[in-house]
């Protein structure tokens, strides 16, 4: 048989083993290649084409016919776990070891925790573990292994979603806390409406997939109580999760003196961590602050001074110039002065040094495979070719562009339109920075007479985005005017040479003009404007040559014309 999908999940390679079609019976994938001679043809496996399995009865493994992905997720493909029976409940001694954190045995089979044998990497042999079995209606997406010295994996290939995400459904609250554990806790209180993060918390959390797959699941919540560990990773996804899904909709849980939501069971018991979520406070009113909103900010500063700013990650350009998000930059120079490939080069830094994912508003970057080569060709260090079509390089750099970097398409751009869009990226990918470019290509709906008027009211409306989603906004800018020095050389334009100049300076956090030198082929970034001095330093440049090939800018020291001249000259 030949089928397009099993069960809810769009089957991606058909019969990845080349397994004789429609036989129900013959040789394991797995094993019969490390078999002896005499036996490596034995027919050892059945086949199962209406549920895609196939079983062992050398090996005693269960394997995928095929590759899957699941409705309406992403183009990428996940591995499916294969479903178990159930029939391996956990043991007399695992049981006794949830009871001794809280946990009764009427959880685990309300929650569907069990026991099995698995490889762990950590140890390197197989090994007893406990299944957190992660699941989307009655269809098993991901498991979650735990031995007993506390080691963890996921299952490999398998698509990331939230643990426990079906008791979401036809609740208008729910709760999010950072693993496994904190979610039999919670279920044992009685709140059954809860969720975990797959992986915990790490300070590095731009790039919650989870969250992508499982967007939807939180569009119709008026309520969502995040209750993670107070240390500094509970934090940096508390402040992730608030930013992706809204503050308005967010509530805030803390566990007194306990590490978790299983440490406060123990401590407290089921009565007093239910209240404890029931407590749980709404994120601070928006445009309302009081010292103890900010307290911490304060002590930091106190403490450490200024927090250094994010760096692009060429050396001379970081020694001039770095930024924080919730800001936006302007960026202009005259036309073909390479102002487009240098923004795309500071995305690509910003992606690779902080994992930030960026979308693009670039009607001047038309069409859009021309500007995804660009960035390709950065991300790659060198221009791809045809003999690199299809290979493990050009996969992995086509995914990371994928998965990194968006391209908003629009028949007719407009301010408004894009900066919806963004906010949209904002939940559903977790972007950290946006890209208008140039901003004359979108235009704002509220047309003004006044183009001082008009340039505020735009540049205002990027201002309040860039601060509600914590996103840095590049705005590239042309100069309205051109003007040539008494040599017929063109001059350098400044922030006031851009329509509605006094606005661009006085309201861009930042401003950075590129500008192309033909005479000794660089490019040169010089710093305009930089709105806290410990983030950059005023009419600093940084000059680099481009190299045609990846596109990217090598920093590069320019000659000194100014050297003494010789006693024959």
């Amino acid at each position: 048989m030949n089928t397009t999908e099993i069960n809810g999940f769009l089957i991606d390679n058909f019969n990845q083993y080349d397994l004789p079609e429609g036989k129900t019976q013959g040789v394991c994938p797995l094993c019969s290649s490390d078999r002896k001679p005499e036996n490596k043809k034995a027919k050892c496996a059945s086949y199962d084409w209406e549920r895609g399995l196939g079983t062992c009865h050398n090996c005693n493994k269960t394997f995928q016919l095929h590759t899957y992905q699941r409705k309406g997720s992403s183009d990428k493909v996940y591995v499916r776990p294969v479903t178990p029976d159930f029939i391996q409940e956990v043991s007399t001694n695992v049981e006794k070891w949830f009871d001794g954190r809280g946990i009764s045995k009427r959880t685990l089979k309300e929650v569907k925790v069990t026991e099995g044998t698995e490889f762990m990497p950590q140890t390197g042999q197989m090994e007893n573990t406990i299944h957190f079995n992660y699941f989307i209606g009655d269809q098993l997406i991901n498991i979650k292994y735990r031995d007993g010295r506390k080691n963890f994996k996921l299952y490999k290939g398998a698509e990331k979603i939230f643990y426990n995400i079906n008791s979401t459904v036809g609740y208008e609250y729910c709760v999010i806390v950072e693993g496994e554990m904190d979610v039999l806790s919670l279920h044992e209180a009685g709140i059954e409406n809860v969720v975990s993060v797959p992986n915990g918390a790490t300070l590095n959390n731009n790039n919650l997939d989870y969250l992508d797959n499982c967007i939807d699941y939180f569009t119709d919540k008026d309520k969502i109580i995040i209750a993670v560990d107070d240390d500094e990773a509970g934090q940096a996804l508390q402040q992730e999760l608030v930013r992706r899904l809204g503050a308005e909709v967010c509530y805030l849980a803390t566990f007194e003196d306990c590490k978790d939501a299983n440490e406060y069971l123990l401590k407290y018991g089921k009565e007093k961590l239910a209240q404890r979520i029931a407590q749980s406070k709404p994120v601070p009113l928006e445009n309302v602050t009081t010292f103890k909103d900010i307290e911490a900010e304060i002590t930091d500063f106190v403490e450490n001074g200024f927090k250094p700013g994010f760096q692009v990650g060429l050396p001379n350009f970081d020694s001039i110039f770095s930024t924080y998000t919730g800001q936006f930059i302007t960026v202009t120079g005259i036309p073909s002065s390479g102002k487009s490939d240098f923004v795309d080069q500071m995305v690509v830094g910003y992606n690779v040094n902080y994992q930030w994912k960026t979308a693009f508003a670039s009607p001047e970057n038309a069409p859009t495979y021309l500007h995804a080569h660009k960035l390709m060709r950065k991300v790659w260090q060198d221009m791809p070719s045809k003999k690199d079509i299809g290979t493990d390089r050009w996969n992995q750099v086509a995914e990371h562009v994928n998965d990194n970097f968006y391209f908003i398409d629009m028949d007719k751009y407009s301010l408004e339109a894009v900066l919806r869009k963004g906010a949209e990226l904002v939940k559903r990918k977790g972007i950290k920075c946006l890209v208008i470019d140039p901003f004359n290509k979108v235009r704002s709906n509220d047309a003004s007479g006044d183009v001082n008027v008009y340039t505020l009211e735009y540049l205002s409306k990027i201002e309040i985005f860039a601060k509600k989603y914590d996103v840095l906004v590049i705005v590239v800018a042309h100069p309205t005017k051109m003007y040539k020095d008494a040599n017929g050389k063109i001059e350098e334009p400044t922030m006031y040479n851009i329509k509605g100049g006094g606005e661009w300076y006085d309201a861009s956090y930042h401003g950075i003009l590129v500008h192309r030198d033909y005479e000794q082929r660089t490019v040169k970034a010089k710093i305009l404007k930089v709105k806290f001095q410990n983030l950059g330093e005023n009419g600093a440049e940084a000059h680099f040559k481009w190299e045609p090939k990846s596109g990217c800018f090598i920093p590069h020291e320019p000659l000194d014309l100014t050297e003494e001249k010789m006693p024959w000259e």
